[in-house]
């Protein structure tokens, strides 16, 4: 994999899949984002609006938002771990009956996040570190 990766870096450069990378981080951020608020917005009973679904599903999230902003390769690389949370959970909604889709949605919006910000760490760190030794 290593080798693959290297090769793969060598061929597109690393400015290239960086902005490939930070991409896919960012679309699959605000669609999983959205999941979410819609998920917390489905919780809802019929006592009236309450914010804390909303919030419980959204937070983790919004916390790694300067991160995703200011380009940082260690935020992306725990928003990574993260989003395997929303992975989980995704694969769990997907078993319950008539979620099936959903579920599935959200599972495969958060692998594309966790993809996207390890490449997007590997990749911005690689060069921020060549552009150091020049």
């Amino acid at each position: 994999m290593r080798q693959w990766l290297e090769e793969l870096e060598q061929r597109q450069g690393l400015a290239t899949l960086t902005r490939r990378a930070r991409r896919l981080v960012i679309v699959s951020f605000i669609v999983l984002l959205a999941l979410m608020v819609y998920r917390g917005l489905l919780i809802q009973d019929d006592a009236g609006f309450n914010w804390r679904p909303i919030v419980a599903f959204v937070l983790p999230l919004v916390l790694f938002l300067p991160s995703v902003i200011g380009q940082r390769p260690r935020g992306h690389a725990w928003l990574a771990f993260v989003s395997l949370l929303y992975f989980m959970q995704g694969v769990m909604v997907a078993t319950l009956p008539g979620q099936h889709f959903r579920g599935l949605l959200e599972a495969g919006v958060a692998l594309a996040l966790f993809t996207g910000c390890m490449g997007y760490a590997r990749f911005r760190s690689r060069l921020l570190r060549e552009r150091a030794d020049s």
